[in-house]
């Protein structure tokens, strides 16, 4: 499908960037809200850990985050009697969480059950009803744009992607701005060919250049899948460098915010408190952490949302990682959110409340999360409400 032609702007251009002889300026207060997308689906049940259960203890023999405990840095940070923080944002989400900055949504998803990274990702983006025809050219971020035009929010709108999102399309005008750095070939090169040499005429000559044309083919495999699942999403070290300059847009021109960030998609050694996962939620911490912190005052007129497409399998797999699930745990920041709470519908965690005894079920559909979320924010009219999620009301778990 063709899609309809998007800004690209540097940053100097930004500053002064015009549609139709309109700049891009918002006054100095107002709502903001940034939605940060975890492309390849995060394991949300190694962020927000259901230490209470020892059936995740069970279901993860090496990869579970261990149990509270003051005394050891790799323990989680106990949040409630059930839920605990993983470590690795113990001194990020953790600080803003006791601030009462951070809420969490467990159970949290779309009624979407592929638990395919393409489809879901679509599915959630356009944020239309389940079983209909998908309109591609409207997504619920280009409508709730399309709502608060002319409004007194004045809530101009950004994408902070190489392309336009499929969450903005619509009829508003929608800058982008490419955060993303281009990141190293899976292979040194030059290494290869110093290992290449040493073999030269050597009777494991072609057996190592085999090895290594395969070693080569495989991995470029691997980084195509995990490309396309990410679907060229900035990754956590770089939005972690990239966060102020986010934040200061933000505070200054922009109120609407998209942001993807990929590297997710953890079937093979996902770690427990260290690790692969572990080293994404640290970054991803300390991003959200230094935009919060950039945004000044305005933090306080500020609602972040973090979730991913799908969750991960409730058990490690046979590589020490996991797979595509279902159910996931959504983060809601802010300055002056009713943060410092697990919220929305909630299970007891065993074996009986798995969806097809595999993962989280859905019990907190985003689409009514973000409605309630969005109708507070810039008091929406019902009938605004369900043209930004048609067929499905508003649903306030009193965050904001």
């Amino acid at each position: 499908m063709k899609r309809r032609h998007v800004l690209k702007l540097g940053c100097a251009a930004l500053a002064s960037a015009g549609v139709a002889g309109r700049l891009f300026a918002a006054p100095g207060t107002g709502p903001r809200f940034l939605l940060v997308f975890l492309r390849g689906g995060y394991d949300s049940t190694n962020l927000l850990v259901p230490y209470s259960s020892s059936f995740y203890y069970e279901s993860r023999p090496n990869i579970a985050i261990p149990r509270p405990d003051p005394g050891t840095s790799t323990a989680a940070l106990a949040l409630n009697a059930d839920w605990a923080l993983a470590p690795a944002v113990r001194d990020t989400i953790g600080t803003l969480y006791q601030q009462r900055q951070v809420a969490f949504i467990p159970f949290a998803g779309t009624d979407d059950l592929s638990r395919s990274h393409f489809e879901t990702q679509d599915s959630i983006e356009l944020g239309q009803p389940a079983g209909g025809v998908r309109d591609y050219r409207s997504g619920f971020l280009g409508r709730l744009s399309e709502t608060l035009v002319g409004s007194p929010a004045n809530a101009t709108p950004i994408a902070f992607t190489d392309a336009l999102p499929l969450a903005f399309e619509g009829s508003a005008t929608v800058p982008n701005l490419s955060l993303k750095n281009v990141g190293k070939p899976p292979f040194d090169e030059r290494q290869a060919k110093i290992l290449d040499d040493m073999y030269a005429r050597h009777h494991l000559e072609t057996a190592v250049r085999e090895g290594l044309d395969l070693r080569q083919e495989v991995a470029q495999k691997i980084a195509e899948e995990m490309s396309a699942a990410n679907r060229s999403a900035i990754n956590t070290k770089g939005f972690e460098l990239e966060a102020e300059r986010m934040g200061r847009l933000m505070r200054d021109k922009y109120r609407i915010g998209f942001i993807d960030v990929g590297g997710w998609d953890t079937h093979v050694g996902e770690g427990a408190a260290q690790g692969v996962l572990a080293n994404n939620l640290a970054s991803l911490g300390r991003g959200l952490q230094a935009f919060s912190q950039t945004l000044g005052p305005e933090w306080h007129n500020t609602v972040v949302v973090v979730r991913s497409e799908v969750g991960r399998s409730f058990r490690e797999n046979g590589n020490r990682g996991t797979d595509h699930g279902h159910g996931t745990v959504y983060w809601i920041m802010g300055g002056a959110i009713n943060g410092g709470t697990i919220a929305g519908e909630q299970r007891a965690v065993n074996r009986g409340t798995l969806l097809q005894d595999r993962d989280f079920p859905v019990l907190n559909d985003y689409r009514a999360v973000l409605g309630g979320l969005f109708r507070t924010l810039w008091g929406l009219s019902p009938d605004q409400c369900g043209r930004i999620f048609p067929q499905v009301g508003p649903k306030d778990l009193k965050l904001v």
